[in-house]
C-alpha cells in the first residue's frame, strides 16, 4: 500500500490523525492515475500509433469482419459481412485471463440474411442489436452470459421501396440516441441519380425520385418489432452512402461521414483530370439534426477549394457552385475515395485530455483511385470542441495494409472497418479482409502528451502514399507500367492477338474491347500464368487454339502485361500489380 504524503501532512498538521489517515487511502487511487493494462505487441501488431500508445491483438482470422461493440464487462461482439456456412453472422469473444488476448471465441446468431453488407451492430437498453443489408434485429442480453438465448426479434425488414433504381449502398450501420429511437440510413441506389445509373455523360433526374425512400437517414422507435421503412421518420435527406455513423452523447446529436460519389473522370473527362478524379469529391463530415439536407445528389464537396458545387450530372463543370449555399455545408472533408466506415466519439479517461470527445474515423480504403495509388486504410482523429472540429484531422493510426502503395484493393493485407471503446477506455478495431481485431492502449503521462507524440504520424500523413494527395505525375502508378507491358506484349502476344488487339480473324481472337480482359482481376492472371486450350466463343465466332502458359515472367512483367492490355485496344479497366500476380501464383501452386 501506498500513502499520499501531501494529504497525511495536511490532516496531521490539523490534528485530524485518524481522519486524515481514511481520506489518505480513499484518494489513493487519485494519486496514482496509472492504470493496469496487459502488454502491447511487439510492434504493437503491425500499426503506427501516437507515442504513449500501444496496440495488441486481440483475436486473428475469426472472418470477414465489419462493425463490433464491447459489453461492459469487456465481451467483444462483432458483425461478419455475411453469415457462416452454418449461418451464423455474429461472433463473440471473451478474455478470461486478463491478457488482453482471446480465449472464448463463439459464433452465434440464425437469421435470415436477405444479402451482402450485413455491417451494424450495437448494445442498447440491455440488448444486442444487429444488422443486415435488409433487416434490423436483436438478442436480450443476460448477466454473464456470453451468448445470447433464444431468437433474435426482428425490430426492422426493408422493404425495398423503388427497388427499380437498384441495390447500390445497402450496409445499415445503426446509432441510438438517449430517448430509446434507433437510426437507419437508406442508401442511394446509384451513384448520382441518373435515369440510367453509371452510364458516362448521362444527366440526373431532376427532382431526384430516389430521395422518397433513400439517401437519407430515417428514424424509428428502438422497441418495436416488425417495423418498416414507411413507419419510421425521414430524419435527414440528402445524404448519399453512409456507413460511418455515431450518436455524439456530449452533443446530444447525429453526426455521420458520408462516401462521395464515384467516377468524376470516367463520366465526364472533359471536366475533371485523372488526378481530380482520385481526390474529390470530398467524404464529407456531417453534424445531422432533423431536416438536415446534405445536398445529394444535386451538389458534392471540394476539400481543396472548401466549397459545395454543382454536379456535372445536373449542369456543373466543376466550378460552378450552383444554389449550394441552400444545402447543409459540412464539418470539414476528407479526401475522396477514403471510404469512411465507422465512426466514434471517444468518451473514455484513459487517453490524453486531447482525444476527450473527439471523433476516431476508420477509412476503410478506396477502390477507384487509379492510376494513382489507393487512398485510405488508416484510422484518424478529429479534435472537437464545441460540436465542432477544433483543428485539422490527425492520423492516429496506420500500417493496417501491410505495404505503402497500394496499387489495387487486394493488396491491402487488412482494411480497418469497426471501431468501438472498451470499459477501460481502450479503444478496439477491427479489420475486414481476414477478420483480426486490435486494442489500442495509452500507457505514457497524459499530462505530458503532446504534439511531439504525433510528430511521426503527421509526418505519415506528409508522405504516405494511402494518405496523402497523389502528385499529379510522380505517384501515376501506371506511369512506366504501360510502357513495359507494350514490350512483354509485342514480344509474346502481337504475333497471335496482332499489334492492334484484333487477333487474325481465323485462329487467335481479338482481345478489344474484351469482357475477358475487362473481367476479374485473379481470372485474367490465372489466364497468363497457365494458358489455355479448347474451344472458346469470342465476339460471337468460335476459336479452338492453344495459348501457353506464360509463367515464365515474372510477377512485374505479368503485371506490366495485364496493365498495358486493359489500357488499350478499347479496354478500361484498373490496373493489375504485382502483388496480386503473386498471390494467384503461390494459390496456383498450392493447388
Amino acid at each position: 500500500m501506498r500513502f499520499c504524503p501531501e494529504v497525511v501532512f495536511l490532516f496531521l498538521k490539523r490534528g485530524f490523525y485518524f481522519l486524515g489517515f481514511c481520506l489518505c487511502v480513499t484518494f489513493l487511487f487519485s494519486c496514482d492515475t496509472k492504470q493496469k493494462l496487459p502488454p502491447g505487441d511487439v510492434g504493437n501488431g503491425g500499426l503506427f500509433l501516437p507515442d504513449g500508445f500501444e496496440a495488441l491483438v486481440v483475436v486473428d482470422s475469426i472472418g470477414r469482419a465489419r462493425h463490433l461493440t464491447l459489453n461492459e464487462n469487456g465481451d467483444i461482439y462483432v458483425k461478419l459481412r455475411v453469415p457462416d456456412k452454418e449461418g451464423r453472422g455474429l461472433v463473440a469473444i471473451r478474455d478470461t485471463t486478463n491478457d488482453g488476448k482471446a480465449d472464448i471465441i463463439e459464433y452465434f446468431g440464425g437469421y435470415e440474411d436477405t444479402g451482402n453488407y450485413g455491417t451494424g451492430i450495437d448494445i442498447y437498453n440491455g440488448y444486442l442489436y444487429f444488422s443486415t443489408a435488409g433487416e434490423v434485429y436483436r438478442y436480450k442480453m443476460e448477466s454473464g452470459a456470453l451468448i445470447p438465448k433464444g431468437k433474435p426479434e426482428l425490430i426492422l425488414v426493408d422493404d425495398y421501396k423503388n427497388a427499380r433504381f437498384g441495390y447500390e449502398h445497402i450496409a445499415k450501420p445503426l446509432a441510438f440516441d438517449q430517448k430509446g429511437n434507433m437510426y437507419v440510413p437508406f442508401g442511394s441506389p446509384g451513384d448520382v441519380c441518373q435515369e440510367f445509373n453509371r452510364r458516362p455523360g448521362a444527366p440526373g433526374m431532376n427532382p431526384c425520385p430516389q430521395l422518397e425512400w433513400h439517401g437519407g437517414i430515417w428514424k424509428f422507435d428502438a422497441n418495436k418489432l416488425n417495423q418498416t421503412q414507411e413507419m419510421g421518420q425521414r430524419y435527414a435527406t440528402g445524404i448519399r452512402s453512409v456507413v460511418a455513423m455515431d450518436w455524439n452523447e456530449e452533443e446530444n446529436e447525429l453526426y455521420v461521414v458520408q462516401h462521395g460519389r464515384d467516377d468524376l473522370n470516367k463520366s465526364w473527362p472533359q471536366y475533371f483530370s485523372p488526378w481530380e478524379s482520385a481526390i474529390l469529391p470530398s467524404e464529407e463530415f456531417f453534424r445531422v439534426e432533423e431536416g438536415t439536407d446534405g445536398g445529394w445528389p444535386y451538389y458534392y464537396y471540394d476539400h481543396i477549394e472548401d466549397k459545395k458545387k454543382l454536379n456535372p450530372e445536373y449542369g456543373g463543370d466543376g466550378k460552378l457552385q450552383g444554389d449550394a449555399h441552400s444545402v447543409e455545408q459540412p464539418l470539414l472533408g476528407f479526401p475522396g475515395h477514403f471510404a469512411p466506415n465507422d465512426l466514434h466519439f471517444y468518451r473514455g479517461e484513459q487517453f490524453p485530455e486531447r482525444y476527450k470527445n473527439g471523433a476516431f474515423v476508420a477509412f476503410h480504403g478506396s477502390t477507384i483511385r487509379g492510376p494513382y495509388p489507393q487512398g485510405g486504410y488508416f484510422v484518424a482523429f478529429v479534435p472537437f470542441e464545441k460540436g465542432k472540429p477544433s483543428g485539422p484531422w490527425e492520423v492516429f493510426a496506420d500500417g493496417f495494409a501491410g505495404l505503402d502503395t497500394i496499387v489495387n484493393t487486394g493488396d491491402a493485407l487488412a482494411r480497418p472497418m469497426g471501431i468501438a471503446m472498451g470499459p477501460d477506455g481502450s479503444l478496439y478495431i477491427s479489420e475486414s479482409v481476414k477478420g483480426k481485431i486490435w486494442r489500442i492502449m495509452y500507457k505514457g503521462q497524459k499530462s505530458a502528451f503532446g504534439d511531439a507524440a504525433l510528430a511521426k504520424l503527421e509526418e505519415r500523413k506528409r508522405t504516405r502514399t494511402n494518405i496523402k494527395d497523389p502528385d499529379e505525375f510522380l505517384d501515376n502508378v501506371e506511369s512506366g507500367l504501360v510502357e513495359a507491358g507494350e514490350k512483354v506484349y509485342n514480344l509474346y502476344c502481337s504475333t497471335c492477338h496482332q499489334r492492334d488487339g484484333r487477333g487474325d480473324g481465323n485462329r487467335f481472337p481479338p482481345i478489344n474491347e474484351s469482357k475477358m480482359v475487362n473481367g476479374r482481376n485473379k481470372a485474367l492472371i490465372e489466364l497468363i500464368l497457365k494458358g489455355m486450350e479448347g474451344p472458346v466463343i469470342i465476339q460471337g465466332l468460335a476459336y479452338n487454339g492453344v495459348m501457353p502458359a506464360h509463367d515464365f515472367l515474372s510477377n512485374t512483367e505479368v503485371a506490366a502485361l495485364l496493365t498495358f492490355v486493359r489500357k488499350n485496344f478499347g479496354n478500361n479497366s484498373q490496373s493489375i500489380s504485382a502483388n496480386e500476380v503473386e498471390k494467384v501464383r503461390k494459390d496456383l501452386s498450392t493447388n
